[in-house]
Parts: C-alpha cells; sequence; structure tokens
C-alpha cells in the first residue's frame, strides 16, 4: 500500500429504516464527502451488521438502497469514492471467521457498546452476532489495507481492537495487514435531540420530535425546529454547561450555513430564541430540499442505483480478494485448485 499517494479510508453507515437524520449528516457523512477529496475513500451501507437485531427482509432491502441513495444525494460521487454494500462482497464474512479465531473472548467481552446494547435487549434476545460485531468490523477494516478511519470519540475503542488483533496476526503469521491509526473527526458537530439537550440525537434514544430526519416534510421540519426546547434567559450565546438547548441551536446552524458561532452571537444579540428558531428552519429547510429531491431521483431510478453499487462491490472485491487470498495462505489452508 505504500505506492498508494493518498492515504486510505474506511466507514460504514447502518440501512436503518427510514430517513439520515441531521446527527448523521452533520455528525458523519459531511466528513465522508470531504474525505473522498483528500483520501482513497472506501464507503458502505453495513447490512451484515444491521442484522444484529431482527429485520423484516423487504424493509433491509429497501433500507439499503434508501441509504446508498442518501449518500449519493449527501455529496459522495462514484468517481471519486468506492460505495458499494458490505453483504454483495463475501470477503467480509470470510475474514471474519479467520479474525474470530484470533481474537480473544476476554478481549471482545469488554466491548463498551456490546455491554450496552446487550442490556437494552436482555439476554434471550441478545445473539452472539452481537457479540461478535467488532469482530466483522475488523475484518471490514483490515481487508482494504486502511491506513485511517474517520470515527467519533465513542468508537475509538473499535479501531483499537483492531490495531490489536491485526498486529497479532501480522505477529504470528507473518506482514499481511496495515495497521490502521483512528482518524478521530474532532471538528465533528455533535447534534443532540432538539426536546432533550442531554442526549445526542439517535433513532434509538430521541423522541420523534426530538429528531430532524433529513427526508421529512419541510413543514415538519420548521415545526420540530421552532418547537426546540431552549433554556433559561433570553441571551443568545454559545455555552454547553448553561444553555444546552440554545448551543445546539448554533452548533446546528453554524454547520449547515458555514457562518461561524461568534458570527451568529453578534448577529443574534439583543433579539429573542424565536428570531434565531426562525432563521434556523429556513437554513435547515434550504439544505435538505434539494437533498430530498436528489434522493427521491436515485430511488425513482433503481437500476442506475444498483449499477452504481454493483460497480462499487467490484472495485471492492477487487482489493478485498487479495487481502483474503493472502491471509488464507498465511494461515495455513489448502488452495482450492480452479
Amino acid at each position: 500500500m505504500a505506492n498508494d499517494r493518498r492515504p486510505r479510508v474506511l466507514s460504514g453507515i447502518q440501512p436503518t429504516a427510514g430517513s439520515f437524520h441531521l446527527g448523521n449528516y452533520l455528525g458523519a457523512v459531511r466528513q465522508w464527502v470531504a474525505l473522498q477529496e483528500t483520501h482513497d475513500a472506501f464507503y458502505m451501507v453495513v447490512d451484515l451488521h444491521a442484522i444484529t437485531i431482527p429485520q423484516d427482509p423487504a424493509e433491509l432491502r429497501a433500507s439499503t438502497r434508501l441509504a446508498a441513495a442518501q449518500l449519493l444525494a449527501a455529496g459522495l460521487d462514484p468517481e471519486r469514492c468506492t460505495l458499494f454494500v458490505q453483504s454483495h462482497v463475501p470477503e467480509h464474512a470470510q475474514l471474519a471467521w479467520v479474525m474470530n479465531c484470533v481474537t480473544g473472548f476476554g478481549e471482545a467481552s469488554r466491548m463498551t457498546q456490546f455491554k450496552d446494547k446487550s442490556a437494552k435487549q436482555g439476554a434471550d434476545r441478545t445473539t452472539v452476532g452481537l457479540f461478535t460485531y467488532p469482530i466483522l468490523q475488523i475484518a471490514d477494516i483490515l481487508l482494504y489495507h486502511a491506513d485511517q478511519v474517520p470515527v467519533g470519540e465513542d468508537q475509538r475503542q473499535h479501531v483499537e481492537i483492531t490495531r490489536d488483533v491485526g498486529e497479532r496476526f501480522n505477529g504470528r503469521y507473518g506482514p499481511t495487514f496495515t495497521i490502521p491509526e483512528p482518524y478521530i473527526l474532532k471538528e465533528t458537530a455533535k447534534i443532540y435531540d432538539l426536546q432533550d439537550p442531554a442526549i445526542k440525537m439517535s433513532k434509538s434514544a430521541s423522541s420523534p420530535k426530538g429528531i430532524v430526519n433529513l427526508l421529512d416534510e419541510p413543514k415538519a421540519t420548521v415545526k420540530k425546529v421552532k418547537s426546540a426546547v431552549t433554556d433559561t434567559g433570553s441571551e443568545i450565546v454559545f455555552d454547553e454547561e448553561k444553555k444546552p438547548g440554545v448551543s445546539n441551536l448554533l452548533t446546528i446552524f453554524a454547520t449547515l450555513s458555514g457562518t461561524g458561532i461568534p458570527e451568529l452571537e453578534q448577529r443574534y444579540a439583543g433579539k429573542g430564541y424565536g428570531a434565531l428558531k426562525t432563521d434556523l428552519a429556513e437554513v435547515v429547510t434550504e439544505w435538505v430540499t434539494p437533498f430530498r429531491a436528489r434522493t427521491q431521483e436515485y430511488l425513482d431510478d433503481p437500476e442506475t442505483l444498483d449499477s452504481i453499487l454493483a460497480k462499487g462491490a467490484e472495485k471492492a472485491r477487487s482489493v478485498a480478494a487479495e487481502t483474503l487470498a493472502t491471509a488464507y495462505d498465511r494461515v495455513g489452508f489448502l488452495p482450492a485448485k480452479h
């Protein structure tokens, strides 16, 4: 990989039912769009990870296409990055088994996300897949010799276990995998629930009124922004501790409009929360309206969408198949005769 002029990044997003929300876009996808200009970028819709909890098959297929359409609408360019569906590249599951056999049980059981999710689901409903999904993530990353993995601070642990297992494999079987670095998105906007600014905007935790879905009707979006929870007093200043509600609105405004928070504080000095919310509702609507239209264009033309994903999978497999063949050889598997 030393010949690659640009560092390679890999990231994925789950095909959760329905629309992406503002937190998905501002927290991750927006950075993916920027990284395709500077990196050799591989992005995937991680449908294998999605089935760690029960899924309706028809819904999962529709959600996978919808996720891909939204990524393209947000600015991913198939000419500048490799966009594909995880299950279209069988090497992910194949390498995951090898990684399962190199990862310690204790290591896997220390993953905090498993503890959190299994506690919510209960022992009877928690699958082995939920326990081992960080191992599938290890395979996802190592397959492509990713130099960097763009993650939020809460995902750093997943990159650390990938580094540990990759180094262990290399030490045991000889140099095989590139050991990735976490690419922590420090400037990433953390977007909070509009009704409860103490929690991150998320499908699992947010109330319907607190989450801004990018594919919502503009009227619904305006209503949610205008009814967002604010704080005591009327001064519009960024102070996450004393004014979490207003700070969240300022973050969304600044990130979508490109206007700095200090400039926004000056602009709204002496004005009430109503003025801020009205203008923010307009900014959000101006962004989501063309996004909704572009997403619908891709959904209305599934042949083109599927063709983009097929080309992406082909590019991904050309890298993944070579990595898997090397790993199989290093482990000592007898090669199949063709």
